[in-house]
């Protein structure tokens, strides 16, 4: 299946904004770890299925709030159908990668890209649209929150013991707070990342 701008594995994608040893670190400083990768791996056969009714819950609540609907708008003509198709694509297949928890060096250049994607560097580029010229980080990082949390209803429906559900959750929680780091780095200042 192809996807539109999806560029996972393309040579083209910038340097990763951190080493191999450097990453080991920002897991270790979110707890992140081998019982992380399980319980992600887990949440693949579950939430694989459901995929587009999470992306109508997330999209549902990103449509919800003008501040945060303006960043797939055009200024002068609303939502923009396309993009918002496009990057829902994407969106659906970021919640395979995710669970997959193939964390190596060109998911990291990936997660650069993607965090190139939403700042003005980059934003608009990948599905040729007029929209305003970043996703503002203040967003970015805050919808870490709502992502994690309405994951838990589809997790659930996989029948697991709470207690697993409860591992996939925080492994999710884990892995976004990791993603949304290295999506910042176009937003730091050089040599503060």
């Amino acid at each position: 299946m192809s996807i539109h701008g999806y560029a996972r594995y393309a040579d083209t994608l910038p340097q990763a904004a951190v080493t191999a040893e450097e990453f080991e670190e920002m897991k270790a400083s979110v707890l992140f770890g081998e019982a992380d990768v399980v319980a992600l791996k887990r949440s693949v056969s579950i939430l694989d299925p459901q995929i587009e009714s999470i992306l109508d819950v997330w999209y549902g609540f990103v449509g919800s709030l003008p501040h945060l609907l303006i960043d797939f708008s055009d200024p002068s003509s609303g939502p923009i159908d396309r993009y918002l198709g496009q990057v829902r694509a994407r969106f659906g297949q970021w919640i395979r990668d995710t669970a997959e928890a193939n964390y190596d060096e060109q998911w990291i250049r990936w997660q650069v890209e993607i965090g190139r994607r939403h700042h003005r560097v980059g934003k608009n580029k990948t599905d040729d649209v007029t929209s305003t010229p970043l996703v503002r980080f203040r967003h970015l990082f805050l919808l870490a929150q709502p992502i994690v949390h309405t994951l838990r209803t589809f997790l659930e429906k996989g029948g697991d013991e709470r207690e697993t559900v409860d591992a996939m959750q925080e492994a999710w929680r884990k892995s976004v707070l990791l993603q949304v780091t290295l999506w910042s780095a176009p937003y730091i200042h050089q040599g503060d990342f």
